[in-house]
Parts: C-alpha cells; sequence; structure tokens
C-alpha cells in the first residue's frame, strides 16, 4: 500500500498523530494536505500517557512531525 493509499483509507476513521514535543492526539482524521497539515475531530490531547484536553476540532500543523497511525496500531 503506497502512502497515499494510506492516507485515503483512513480519513474518517480513528487517528493516533505523534508530536515531536512528546504530546499525542487521537481523534477522526478529517482531512490532510500536501504539507502533512492534519484537522481533526473529537481529538484528545494525551500527555506522558494522560489525557488532559478534548477538543471539538484540531489542526495539526505538519512542521510538527506529525506521524500518524490508526488508532488500533
Amino acid at each position: 500500500q503506497t502512502p497515499a493509499e494510506f492516507l485515503k483509507a483512513i480519513k474518517g476513521k480513528p487517528v493516533l498523530v505523534k508530536l515531536n514535543s512528546g504530546v499525542d492526539y487521537r481523534g477522526i482524521l478529517a482531512c490532510l494536505d500536501g504539507y502533512m497539515n492534519i484537522a481533526m475531530e473529537q481529538t484528545e490531547e494525551y500527555v506522558n500517557g494522560q489525557l488532559k484536553n478534548k477538543y471539538g476540532d484540531a489542526f495539526i500543523r505538519g512542521n510538527n512531525g506529525t506521524p500518524i497511525t490508526t488508532a488500533g496500531s
């Protein structure tokens, strides 16, 4: 599976995004652009594995080093 196919397949599904800072965001992938900017829905913020905040929508800039995995991985 190519990266483009993977990203198309996970749109609308639960994902985990890890930032360079060590903060994790879990939510539904709404969209992703060519700069790897990510829009998520039903987003939860985790710091050191502990839930810190819940957001309706979140936007994560691609320059934050954002590996994306499916939430079940």
